[in-house]
């Protein structure tokens, strides 16, 4: 009976959400008309830009922008794209005239593509242009000739059309009133996409790449071919391929930025040019800056975009949302769990509805009040609570330090005895894997997978506090301080901070999914359940300075200290708290030959055992410094 009941829900919310699709379909078309212009920029070149426009007159109307190098497709101006599935249909409804354009040198504009093209802030003629400079002409353009705009312009976009948004916040227009650089792409050496800390993220990159890096000599409709996977298990594939040098063969030579990555392998002025954060000065428009506590690929760009703001541009109206989200996952239609963990209500919806409707709303509509958007609006997981807060990190958190302990222990003493460590042998050859289960793509969830099977190893040390008596709350930066020693020369730490919950946890019955008119899985056993809260890589090398990587002394102990994006989580009483340390995590990040060498020529002969020790007494104590939220 109550599967037949489960069945008859499941077929309700399916018709009723398509029956709903067609409605706003139908809508959009009946009150909008499709026009693709091309725009000429100041140095003759012209960009695709496909044009959505109420036919009403009645009254002025926003312009609500996004630029991408992912295409503005369906291309002609009968095709529309599926605006419907989205929330996005609220800027339909109020009558905004909505812009996708095809960046310089992707799909159907001209010109040439440069990844993350630098922002030149000393332009002097037609012929230096950047991006902030296409998004300064491109919006003239706009206010000058689409009839019944009101002259306000908005920018906004997720990843790689979040490294756009943050571009043109430095365009200068004085008709651009409000950006949201959404998981802006920020610096891809330090923390984004492909590399953190040094450390080559080689899944996302071979995958992104090798289709997205085909040249593309003009204007077309038509997409890149993907590689030809011989496996579809991607932790088999890789550690097959052997070397970087190996998949650089597979890659081919016509894909320039892959030659990009190789020829600089440190932090370099090729990747100083390209870190957004160095020239985030002076920025006029209204900012939004969004992101996911659990987005796998630009994490580190939407809490750092943030910063560098407040910091280096005191006068910008800038507010920070971080939600318990997956890439992307805010401008979804459900954003009620991720992977095994539920977050009790649909945050997404709720992030479109009280936050960025509202922004663009305000500011380029002009509706009388202000959105009542605080400095930072932080989802704490654990808790599963939004906090509104005047400043991030909040003013009352203080960097507390939990220390590793003998026998696998952690606690807020430094360790009694005198000498104590733990060994374990880093493998190259059997490298530790990110996550359990066999895939073909990188898991969307694994930024908060059960991290059982790693803890299982010999290779992951394992350190946890005993049950907690009262609720921990984390907010803000984790620092990893760890007292080292290796038998090599080179070796990566990989710092895990983790919430164990009690044996005998459950959450029930599952709930049905808010839209999406199916169900999250109730199997899972989540009694003991490893939730990965944070995990951070760090390429041994690079621990005194991303510029200049020096080897480690074999067997000299040595800090390693980095910091961890940015958690917002509350270990509940009856939990625990574990950290876990291993040396790969495969095959998102490449594997270190572990010895002192330049990773990306390396010869697969190079590829050598590290044993590796984390010293944990008091004499040469190892921390993880926790952002304590302090009640």
């Amino acid at each position: 009976m109550r599967t037949t009941s489960i069945l008859l829900l499941t077929l309700f919310l399916y018709f009723t959400a398509a029956a709903q699709v067609n409605e706003d379909s139908l809508w959009i078309r009946q009150n909008y008309v499709k026009k693709e212009v091309t725009i000429p920029m100041r140095d003759g070149v012209k960009l695709f830009t496909a044009v959505f426009m109420p036919k009403s007159g009645a009254e002025k109307h926003p312009i609500l922008m996004s630029r991408t190098p992912y295409s503005c497709a369906p291309y002609g101006e009968q095709n529309f794209p599926p605006f419907y599935l989205r929330y996005h249909n609220h800027y339909f409804r109020e009558g905004y005239i909505i812009v996708i354009q095809d960046v310089r040198g992707r799909w159907m504009s001209e010109g040439e593509f440069v990844d993350v093209r630098p922002f030149n802030p000393n332009k002097k003629t037609n012929k230096d242009i950047d991006e902030a400079s296409d998004t300064y002409d491109t919006i003239d353009w706009l206010v000058k000739n689409i009839e019944n705009n009101n002259g306000n312009v908005g920018v906004f976009g997720i990843s790689y059309p979040g490294f756009y948004s943050t571009m043109a916040s430095l365009s200068g227009h004085t008709a651009l009133k409000a950006v949201s650089p959404q998981a802006p792409v920020t610096d891809w050496f330090a923390g984004d996409d492909f590399h953190h800390n040094g450390a080559f993220f080689l899944n996302d990159a071979f995958s992104f790449y090798s289709g997205f890096g085909k040249p593309r000599p003009k204007p077309t409709t038509v997409g890149p071919t993907e590689f030809p996977y011989p496996t579809h298990d991607n932790y088999k594939f890789y550690l097959e391929a052997g070397s970087l040098k190996n998949i650089a063969k597979m890659m081919g030579d016509s894909i320039k930025f892959w030659k990009d990555l190789y020829a600089h392998p440190t932090y370099d002025a090729f990747w100083k040019a390209r870190n957004v954060r160095n020239f985030l000065k002076d920025v006029k428009p209204a900012m939004l800056i969004v992101g996911g506590t659990f987005d796998a690929e630009d994490l580190f760009g939407a809490w750092n975009t943030y910063r560098a703001i407040e910091t280096q541009s005191k006068n910008t109206n800038n507010r920070v949302v971080m939600g318990p989200w997956y890439h992307g996952q805010w401008s979804a239609n459900d954003g009620s769990y991720m992977g095994n963990v539920r977050f009790g209500s649909n945050t997404s919806a709720w992030y479109q509805e009280n936050i960025e409707t509202p922004f663009f709303d305000h500011y380029l509509k002009g509706k009388t009040e202000a959105p009542n958007i605080k400095e930072a609006t932080i989802f704490f997981t654990g808790e599963n609570n939004w906090r509104e807060l005047p400043a991030w990190p909040p003013a009352e958190m203080q960097m507390t330090p939990i220390y590793l302990q003998a026998k696998g222990g952690l606690g807020f003493s430094l360790p009694a005895v005198t000498e104590s460590s733990s060994t374990y042998t880093s493998d190259p050859s059997k490298p530790v894997p990110y996550t359990e289960d066999v895939h073909f793509n990188r898991t969307i969830s694994y930024m908060d997978d059960d991290q059982r099977f790693a803890a299982r190893r010999p290779d992951v040390l394992v350190f946890q506090t005993d049950t907690l008596t009262a609720d921990l709350t984390l907010g803000g930066p984790v620092v990893a301080d760890l007292l080292v020693s290796i038998n090599t020369t080179d070796a990566d730490f990989v710092v895990k901070v983790i919430d164990v919950f009690p044996d005998n946890f459950s959450y029930g019955d599952a709930p049905a999914s808010t839209t999406h008119a199916r169900y999250v899985s109730s199997t899972y056993p989540m009694g003991g359940y490893q939730m990965l809260v944070r995990g951070e890589v760090m390429r041994g090398k690079f621990r005194n300075s991303l510029e200049t990587p020096v080897p480690f002394k074999p067997n000299e102990p040595t800090t390693v200290k980095f910091t961890l994006p940015d958690v917002a989580h509350t270990f509940q009483k009856g939990h625990r708290l574990m950290i876990q340390i291993q040396s790969s995590w495969f095959p998102l990040v490449d594997r270190n030959p572990q010895q002192f060498t330049d990773i990306y020529r390396a010869e697969d002969k190079d590829f050598i055992k590290s044993d590796i020790t984390i010293y944990h007494s008091n004499k040469r104590p190892s921390k993880i410094i926790l952002p304590v939220i302090k009640k």
